[in-house]
Parts: C-alpha cells; sequence; structure tokens
C-alpha cells in the first residue's frame, strides 16, 4: 500500500480518537438544560467526525479485507463517501428521534436516500 495511505489513515484514526474524547466530554460536562444550543452543537459536531472517522475505518478495513487483489487506493475515497453518508444518516436519525418525529419509515427513507446518493455518484465515476 501507498505510503501517503498510510498517513490519511493515521490522520483519520486520530481525528476519530479524538472526536470520541470530544463526544464524551460533551456528554459529561455540559448540561443541555443550561447551554441547549451549544450543547446540541457540539454533541453533534463531534459525534459526526467521530462516526465520519470509524465508519471510514471500518469500510476501509472491510474492502481491504474481502477484496485482497484489489487496489487499495480508491477504497479509501470510496470509504470516506460512503462513511460520510453513513454518517449523516445516523445523525438526522438522532436529531428525529430528539424531535419525536422518528419512525421506522423516515429512517428507511434517509437510508434509501443515501444509497441513491451513493448510486448517482458510483454511476457517474
Amino acid at each position: 500500500m501507498n505510503e501517503n495511505y498510510k498517513k490519511y489513515l493515521l490522520t483519520i484514526a486520530l481525528t476519530a480518537a479524538i472526536s470520541w474524547l470530544a463526544w464524551g466530554i460533551v456528554i459529561t460536562k455540559l448540561d443541555p438544560y443550561e447551554s441547549t444550543g451549544l450543547a446540541l452543537g457540539l454533541f453533534f459536531l463531534s459525534l459526526l467526525f467521530a462516526l465520519i472517522g470509524s465508519f471510514t475505518l471500518l469500510g476501509f478495513g472491510l474492502r481491504r479485507w474481502v477484496g485482497k487483489d484489489e487496489l487499495h487506493e480508491q477504497h479509501l475515497g470510496v470509504s470516506l463517501r460512503q462513511g460520510a453518508l453513513l454518517s449523516l444518516c445516523t445523525i438526522l436519525c438522532i436529531a428525529f428521534l430528539m424531535v419525536g418525529v422518528l419512525k421506522w419509515w423516515n429512517g428507511l427513507l434517509l437510508v434509501t436516500i443515501a444509497v441513491l446518493i451513493e448510486m448517482f455518484i458510483t454511476s457517474r465515476s
């Protein structure tokens, strides 16, 4: 594997670890009843970055494990894009849950939209 991609993976892993740490600090230190806007903003932002990094690393690892003879350089971009889409779906489902409008068909609709976006991007390349 190219040396640059190892640096990218290390950067993604460090960013995810720092984001998970920040998310834990937000959960334990901020009171959502006192500073609602700040607490919710930091909660969602740190969780978004933590999920993007984690899903990207998980997707890259699965692609590398399944396709041993394929080019690994292409896996990182695809994993990052799919990790961002999956993270956005997760964040939106949590936001819908907080508002009280999350139903199973809303979650299914979000996943369907993400799959359609991924299919559109994949078909163009």
